[in-house]
């Protein structure tokens, strides 16, 4: 695995499997310009390419913020005409993490706001500190979300709920998050660590080339229609079914012992 220096990025590989990839900018609330996109799109290229990661967990550095989005000084010096590519990239940042081979588990120690909260979308799995807050806040600026916002929040909390959120440009709490399924677990701020490391041990030990296969294919569930999804479900299936893992895995089920894992 490269671990090459990165300002704004920080890659740590954890043992078992597990990496976390961290955005080191604390001063600045770990905010996505133009830069630490490029870094964080760089980094994930490299651990895509890594079969020894089994969970990317992705948090912010500091303890205030997970990401409170696009650098808003930097936008403010942009040309009109630089919206197109830098939505662009910041769609390719997203795409690189929602396509990511491994579970990818978002800690959201802080706030998760504007592209932060985007950034947060794109993840399959997120826990969060009680005192984090989401939103996204684009309307008040005269924007609206330009990461992938209006697209994967509607899939993740719903059509109405998603509007709430990105006309009125307000933040929500993090109870209020998991209540309406925005994150999966909430945790108090001196657990989350210990909390987010707990439910990324426990995805490292499952069968990798399952867990790829059923990434997948809850992925193809999202836009297909039922008849799609489940066409797709086979093929899946079958490809877990020829695995060497299925063999192991059925086999350690009838011998009363844990299973040992090939990845293939």
């Amino acid at each position: 695995m490269s671990n090459a220096p990165s300002p704004n990025v920080v890659v740590e590989p954890r043992g078992g499997g597990i990496v976390t990839l961290t955005i080191e900018r604390p001063q600045k609330l770990n905010a996505l310009d133009g830069e630490t996109l490029r870094e964080l799109h760089a980094a994930l290229a490299r651990l895509a390419g890594d079969p020894s990661v089994r969970v990317l967990m992705i948090t912010g550095g500091g303890e205030k913020a997970f990401s409170a989005g696009a650098d808003i000084a930097a936008m403010a010096a942009m040309p009109g005409g630089d919206g197109h590519a830098y939505a662009q990239l910041g769609h390719a940042v997203m795409a690189a993490v929602e396509s990511f081979p491994a579970p990818v588990l978002g800690m959201l120690n802080g706030v998760a706001l504007g592209g932060g909260l985007e950034l947060a979308l794109a993840c399959d799995l997120l826990i969060a500190s009680s005192r984090a807050r989401f939103g996204q806040p684009e309307i008040n600026l005269g924007l609206i979300p330009g990461f992938g916002g209006t697209q994967r929040l509607v899939k993740r909390v719903g059509l109405g709920r998603a509007r709430e959120l990105i006309y009125l440009g307000q933040p929500i709490v993090a109870e209020d998050a998991l209540r309406i399924g925005l994150v999966a677990r909430v945790a108090v701020p001196e657990k989350l660590l210990a909390e987010a490391m707990d439910l990324a041990e426990e995805l490292a030990k499952k069968p990798p080339l399952a867990l790829r296969q059923a990434k997948l294919a809850t992925a193809v569930a999202a836009d297909a229609d039922i008849a799609t999804g489940c066409r797709y479900e086979i093929e899946a299936f079958a490809v877990t079914f020829a695995s060497e893992d299925r063999v192991e895995g059925l086999r350690a089920f009838l011998d009363k012992r844990p299973p040992a894992w090939k990845g293939r």
